[in-house]
């Protein structure tokens, strides 16, 4: 069994390339979602004219930092990736790339991307990017094999990038920045609570105390997927409130928030792997489209 455990492992990284790899370690997809939230957060908060220059400077230091946090969450996670079927095959476990080498890649990339926000952008955005790596980091990382509530203190990490691009656009963190935070915040709960039940062998077998993993019976989860789904809705109307947006961003995130609420209702009914994935796909649906309505119908 072990030699052909190895055997794969031998042929699935011959599979990949270097690309493929970085991409990997970096969570590239993470960090797709992490410029796009922060885009949306500069192009909301500029007035007048786009400076694209600053949009440009702003997007690329986050991308340092962002790629420089993922890496270096794996170094940290690595034993327990080790564990878990699903990240078993990332490139520390797999033997794919050494500790020391992701170290230097990506405490260099988080050095250089803070500094670089601070020389390029300004410096609050810089001290915005030092809170979302350390706890991220040293906050978020180490809690989630102590506590179930790791999950609501990692979406502060996970919050912070649209406020980031609202104060590199702003220069000042304001209510209305505020409020693309609390978006991303009560967001990221269900979305990550349905991730957590679909895989929570997994998590059990890598050492995470997940929500899912001690609330056997699913009660507490599904509560809890219900409610931050529900102070997710009038969360997401505050960019109308605060005069952000237009009656079509209004009218579009009260449809998506009903759905999405829906959604959570019935995966708490159920507690069933069916609808945690629809819940997750629906999240996965929902977010690009709220931000899109936000970008389209800006104020």
């Amino acid at each position: 069994m072990k030699a052909s455990a190895s055997a794969l492992i031998e042929t699935s990284s011959t599979e990949k390339g270097p690309f493929a790899v970085l991409s990997e370690l970096v969570k590239l997809r993470l960090t797709a979602m992490v410029l796009l939230t922060t885009f949306v957060g500069f192009y909301v908060g500029v007035r007048g004219a786009i400076d694209y220059a600053l949009m440009f400077h702003t997007l690329l230091g986050t991308a340092l930092v962002a790629s420089g946090a993922a890496a270096l969450n794996q170094l940290l996670e690595r034993e327990h990736d080790a564990k878990m079927r699903r990240t078993a095959d990332r490139p520390l476990p797999s033997g794919r790339m050494q500790p020391d080498t992701v170290l230097i890649l990506g405490g260099m990339s988080a050095a250089v991307g803070l500094i670089y926000l601070g020389l390029s952008v300004n410096l609050l955005v810089s001290l915005l990017g030092a809170a979302t790596l350390f706890s991220y980091l040293f906050v978020y990382t180490p809690l989630k094999r102590v506590t179930t509530l790791n999950t609501a203190i990692g979406a502060i990490p996970g919050a912070l990038p649209p406020l980031m691009g609202w104060v590199a656009a702003r220069g000042e963190i304001t209510i209305a920045g505020w409020s693309l935070f609390a978006i991303l915040f009560f967001w990221q709960l269900p979305h990550f609570l349905a991730i957590a039940w679909l895989y929570r062998d997994d998590y059990a077998q890598g050492g995470f105390v997940m929500l899912p993993v001690v609330d056997l019976d699913g009660q507490r989860t599904g509560r809890q997927a219900v409610s931050h789904t529900l102070g997710l809705l009038p969360v997401s109307l505050s960019p109308f409130l605060l005069g952000l947006a237009g009656e079509v961003y209004l009218f579009g995130a009260l449809a998506l928030g009903l759905a999405f609420l829906w959604f959570a209702i019935r995966f708490a009914r159920a507690m069933g792997k069916t609808q945690a994935r629809q819940l997750f796909f629906l999240s996965i649906i929902y977010l690009p489209v709220l931000l899109g309505l936000l970008v389209c119908d800006k104020r």
